[in-house]
């Protein structure tokens, strides 16, 4: 039992960093040793036997980040309240891709996914946006790389599915 564990172990974590480097090679966005440590963080991730596995722990992974950001309980600067909610707003519509994408992944329809990868790609950068226009400190820059990341990974392997 221990080395059919062990198996399925070197399994999966072959298939997240001969996924990480094929997508990697194929997006300047995406960094190799993140995608490597964060699928390898995650349990789903380290129980995936396919890319289509790999995508499926992925997502609901990214869709947890969105969530967590509206969670962050920080001190803010003055003035950054307007800013913030826009990005809460924006990470909302994010999670709303991501689960859509999930959906579409699950049914195998995977051009459908990037459609909804793709929008929720965009609240990470147009949050960020927000915040220069204000020209204050972006707070969350931390988290939202974090999601940008995630997300590109998404990307990356469903264009390789």
């Amino acid at each position: 039992m221990f080395f059919l564990l062990l198996n399925c172990f070197a399994t999966a974590q072959t298939l997240i960093r001969n996924s990480c480097k094929t997508a990697a090679a194929k997006d300047p966005n995406l960094k190799y040793d993140f995608c490597v440590q964060s699928l390898e963080q995650d349990p789903q991730s380290k129980t995936a036997t396919s890319l289509s596995g790999l995508v499926l722990a992925s997502t609901n992974n990214a869709e947890s980040k969105t969530t967590n950001v509206n969670g962050i309980n920080k001190s803010y600067p003055p003035g950054t309240e307007p800013a913030l909610r826009t990005c809460v707003k924006l990470y909302d519509d994010a999670n709303g891709s991501l689960n859509e994408a999930l959906m579409s992944v699950k049914s195998g329809d995977y051009r459908s996914a990037n459609v909804h990868l793709s929008a929720a790609l965009d609240a990470p950068s147009t949050c960020e946006d927000g915040f220069k226009e204000k020209h204050t400190t972006f707070p969350v820059t931390n988290e939202n790389n974090v999601l940008f990341q995630k997300i590109v990974i998404l990307l990356a392997f469903t264009n390789m599915l």
